[in-house]
């Protein structure tokens, strides 16, 4: 794995992190510190980090590998991910609904990218990653 898949993936996990870290203890903080109040109530941070992680994460996760292909199913999680993201900051709804959808949207795309990170360190030595319709390989 190169240095810069490892920053490109690495920055993707923390991005995903903080916009965990946003949606769990940003509300937590808020309640005992009132100034936060206004940031983790606006729109636009939401925005901000879903602006942020589509191209970051598409960046990491297309990016061409000498030793490993792209597997369709981390790609397909991490689409999952960034789509109920995107629905978490765009679709209006109840704070409740909008805070799951970005709570899980946020576990799928970190998931995706710690899988994608794996599969390119282990494939670093030169072994070949199967291809999806191959059985034989665990992922």
């Amino acid at each position: 794995m190169s240095a810069a898949d490892r920053v490109l993936d690495g920055s993707a996990i923390g991005l995903s992190g903080l916009c965990l870290a946003y949606c769990l203890a940003l509300p937590v903080a808020a309640a005992l510190l009132p100034v936060l109040g206004a940031w983790a109530e606006a729109k636009w941070v939401h925005v901000l980090f879903v602006l942020i992680a589509a191209p970051l994460s598409g960046l990491a996760l297309l990016r061409p590998s000498p030793h490993a292909r792209r597997s369709i199913r981390v790609l397909a999680l991490a689409a999952i991910g960034i789509t109920l993201l995107a629905a978490g900051a765009f679709v209006a709804g109840s704070k409740a609904v909008e805070t799951a959808v970005t709570v899980v949207g946020s576990l799928c795309l970190a998931s995706a990218h710690l899988w994608n990170w794996h599969r390119r360190a282990s494939t670093s030595g030169g072994a070949r990653v199967p291809t999806d319709g191959n059985n034989s390989h665990p992922y």
